[in-house]
Formats: C-alpha cells, sequence, structure tokens
C-alpha cells in the first residue's frame, strides 16, 4: 500500500508539472515583414558588405503574432554587417518584438540584386518565450544608386519550439519510480 502512495504522489506532481510548465511555454509564431531603404558601404552590392536603414516599417500582410503590426509602424533596426557574419543583438524591434541575429549567408548577389538568410532569437514582450527564428533579407539597386530598396522577413522556426520542460518532468519521475521499486524489492 506505501509503495501506491508513493507513485500515486508521483503521478500527481508530474502532472503538476507538466501543466505549469506547458502553460508558460507560449512561443513566439507567425511571420513579419519590414520595408524601406538602404544605404550600403558601397555603391554596388556585388562588393557591399554592411548596411543601414532608412524609414524601415512594418509592412504586410503579418501573421500569428506579428498579426497586430500593421503598415506603416515603424520599426527601429541596426546597422548590420553582413559579409562576413556578424551577430547583431537588436537588428530590429517593433511592438515589443525583437530579433537577436546570430548568423548570415549570403545567398545571392550581383551588382544590383543582394539576398542574404539566417537565424537569430525573436524575444517578444511579457507572456512570450524567446522563439528561434529564420530570416530572409533582400535588396535591389537599378543603376548603383544610394537609397536602395529592401525587404526583411522574418518568421519563427517552428520545429525548434522548445517542450517547457515536459522531458525534465518525465525523467525525473523514472528516477523516483526506479528508486521506489529498488527500495521495495532491493531487500533480499
Amino acid at each position: 500500500m506505501k509503495l501506491y502512495k508513493i507513485l500515486s504522489a508521483i503521478v500527481a506532481a508530474v502532472a503538476s508539472v507538466g501543466f505549469l510548465a506547458s502553460a508558460q511555454a507560449v512561443p513566439i509564431t507567425g511571420m513579419l515583414n519590414i520595408a524601406g531603404q538602404a544605404n550600403f558601404n558601397t555603391n554596388s552590392l556585388l562588393t557591399a558588405s554592411s548596411a543601414t536603414f532608412i524609414n524601415p516599417h512594418v509592412e504586410g500582410p503579418n501573421t500569428g503574432s506579428f498579426a497586430g503590426l500593421v503598415f506603416p509602424t515603424p520599426v527601429v533596426m541596426a546597422s548590420y554587417t553582413f559579409d562576413p557574419s556578424t551577430m547583431t543583438n537588436g537588428l530590429w524591434s517593433v511592438g515589443g518584438f525583437t530579433f537577436n541575429l546570430l548568423s548570415s549567408t549570403v545567398e545571392q548577389r550581383t551588382a544590383e540584386f543582394l539576398s542574404v538568410s539566417g537565424t537569430g532569437i525573436i524575444t517578444g514582450p511579457a507572456g512570450f518565450d524567446p522563439t528561434p527564428g529564420i530570416w530572409a533579407f533582400t535588396s535591389q539597386n537599378a543603376g548603383g544608386q544610394p537609397g536602395m530598396s529592401f525587404s526583411f522577413s522574418a518568421n519563427s522556426h517552428a520545429g525548434a519550439v522548445p517542450d517547457g520542460g515536459m522531458t525534465l518532468a518525465l525523467l525525473g519521475a523514472g528516477l523516483m519510480g526506479l528508486a521506489a521499486f529498488r527500495a521495495k524489492f532491493g531487500k533480499v
């Protein structure tokens, strides 16, 4: 009867830990689109390695956690070095969301076109967990003129959502069950 009480207590503890962990895990979901103008450190996108942004603003359509952000909400963007890849905290911030850039890769470039993609962490207002994100940045320039247009989109990475601690709770319950089994049947 004592083993039954121990196992009942373990099941109740695991259930409550799992409920609390899942109630707290709210990943950021959806897609955010940003546009504006960019000034690069050279007139040719073929040799450019960094950009500063002019009049960055929310475009659309935006989905998921970003659905309430509408055109033309201003966006704060940091200067960005993409070649070589440079981590940039606060690459963009809008509506309580911030994107911290971890890495980038130049996917394609010509004198008039640049495409960069990469990964980062999206943080949000209270109630959201930091969520891995993927992003794409493109710019086009006809004739090497300054003030090139750019577009930037960020998506939460659906495959990288944390489990909220349930794996650890199940591991702990298994170890406690083994200890109870050993205590009950370990004495010969």
